[in-house]
């Protein structure tokens, strides 16, 4: 009687839920006059949104990622993606039809740090993170979502709550919408949002106390070029970003999230988390498109970032 080999799929460590694209990201010296041209100075071809860019920074810290996402186009764009993903080692099939066109996003980054960018949001293509399977989450340890993916992210999120996976939920600016804060929230663990100017700028604080009344157990404020407010329990945060050299800021958001979770499933303090996402977020920025520095090199520069920690930190206001 010959034996019998039964496969089994590796358990992820963290799965990433959300959108699949490929996006061209552009660096310039600056944006020409109508109907003109302007010189590029860099060019690739990357892997986004945040969900697929945490997912590859994470496997490239030798983190145990997969990712769902939308169905892409059985086309040589739709196929590139596939092929990255895979010999990047990210778990999930990647799913490829006919009757889809691949979707693409166009970034251009500029010598202030900033980033314009035209994206392509089919209702048709989003729709088909409905019909994903979601078996990779049995098992895992985190599951991350994007709010800009809308209600589809809420079909994961209830799964993982059922089975008692932290949510990380990168929010943005979207704790401005009293609706979308209370329904999308609902069982997150760790909710990533953002205060600069481009996104409504507020106090972080304040932010924090918002998203802190939803029963989120930790809140990251973002600030851009100013740093991280964070908060969890009794502790509270204020963490500067260091001086780099910007070539582009693309991906950066992603990449303190990624940062941040990699220090959560290591079992790091807040600080620690916190110093080695805002320190991957700023290497980041001084390179084309998403780059997983070695993690020396970000704890090198992690150790040097601007603490400042709170004695009375913020507490949720009384219902």
């Amino acid at each position: 009687m010959s034996d019998k080999r039964i496969e089994t799929v590796p358990v992820a460590d963290v799965v990433c839920f959300g959108m699949i694209i490929p996006a061209l990201v552009l660096v310039v010296d600056g944006f020409p006059q109508h109907n003109t041209g302007m010189p590029v100075r860099e060019a690739g071809e990357f892997v986004f949104d945040d969900a697929a860019i945490v997912a590859c920074l994470l496997r490239q810290w030798d983190i145990r990622s997969a990712l769902i996402g939308t169905t892409l186009g059985d086309d040589a764009a739709g196929h590139r993606m596939a092929d990255q993903l895979r010999e990047l080692g990210v778990l999930g099939e990647v799913r490829l039809s006919a009757d889809i066109t691949t979707p693409f996003e166009v970034d251009i980054s500029d010598p202030t740090g900033s980033r314009t960018y035209f994206w392509e949001r089919k209702p048709e293509v989003l729709a088909t993170l409905d019909t994903a399977d979601l078996s990779l989450l049995d098992g895992a340890r985190l599951l991350y979502v994007d709010w800009y993916d809308g209600d589809h992210i809420l079909r994961p999120v209830e799964k993982a709550v059922e089975q008692g996976i932290p949510v990380f939920l990168n929010l943005e600016h979207g704790h401005d919408d009293p609706d979308i804060l209370r329904r999308y929230t609902r069982g997150v663990s760790i909710c990533q949002v953002v205060t600069d100017a481009a996104q409504r700028e507020e106090h972080p604080e304040t932010v924090a106390r918002t998203v802190l009344e939803t029963g989120v157990e930790t809140v990251l404020v973002t600030m851009a070029g100013d740093g991280c407010f964070a908060i969890r329990g009794n502790e509270a945060l204020r963490v500067w970003s260091p001086e780099v050299t910007v070539v582009d800021g693309c991906a950066s958001g992603a990449t303190f999230s990624a940062g941040f979770a990699y220090g959560y499933l290591n079992g790091w303090s807040l600080e620690e988390a916190v110093r080695f996402a805002v320190a991957a977020a700023s290497l980041k920025c001084t390179v084309l498109g998403p780059r997983a520095f070695p993690e020396s090199e970000i704890r090198d520069l992690a150790v040097q970032v601007r603490v400042e920690r709170f004695e009375s930190p913020i507490q949720p206001s009384p219902c």
